[in-house]
């Protein structure tokens, strides 16, 4: 089996939201590039990365007025 670790961005920075709200998140790292070297140090051969203010933005230009 393979395991992929998340990165969500939001702002520069390493994020969780609560329940998918971009108003409701926590903050786990400042420094993304930092989290993804640990990730490596740890075995992962791959990393998701997730631009949530990219995916946001987009998603609001899609949705009807």
């Amino acid at each position: 089996m393979l395991l992929i670790p998340a990165i969500d961005l939001k702002d520069g920075k390493c994020v969780r939201l609560r329940q998918g709200r971009m108003e409701d998140s926590t903050i786990f790292s400042d420094d993304p590039v930092a989290m993804a070297g640990r990730w490596v140090e740890a075995g992962a051969r791959r990393l998701h990365v997730v631009d949530l203010n990219g995916a946001f933005s987009q998603a609001s230009r899609l949705t009807p007025k």
